[in-house]
């Protein structure tokens, strides 16, 4: 093979094999085909959202020393929380409170604990 032959099939070879690195690396070809497809959100975020914070909420008292969480209800609807239950002291239940006021996601909170009188 001719010398000269030789360099220009070797350029032409470089110049596609650049062009092709190029485009696969920037994204502006081959767009029918794309190489990663973002993950979609499922459309059930009102009832995720409300488990979810219910969840949190739990998840704060089990870890709390002084809130009794298996005494505890938590339900959530649309931002708004409901404890339900019987706590052993008035602190038990202003702690447990905080806890749901000082969550992501909570609107209000709806007391329906009662303070145990015959512990005391």
């Amino acid at each position: 093979m001719h010398p000269v032959a030789r360099a220009l099939l070797l350029s032409l070879l470089v110049v596609i094999g650049g062009f092709v690195a190029f485009t696969y690396w920037s994204g502006t070809s081959w767009q029918r085909y794309p190489r990663l497809v973002p993950s979609q959100a499922v459309g059930t975020t009102g009832v995720i959202d409300d488990a979810a914070i219910a969840s949190k909420i739990k998840a704060k008292m089990v870890l709390d020393d002084y809130v009794q969480a298996r005494s505890i209800a938590v339900t959530s609807k649309g931002g708004t929380v409901t404890l339900r239950g019987v706590v052993k002291s008035v602190a038990e239940h202003d702690r447990a409170l905080t806890l749901a006021h000082d969550t992501a996601g909570v609107t209000s909170v709806v007391d329906d604990l009662r303070v145990d009188k015959s512990e005391g």
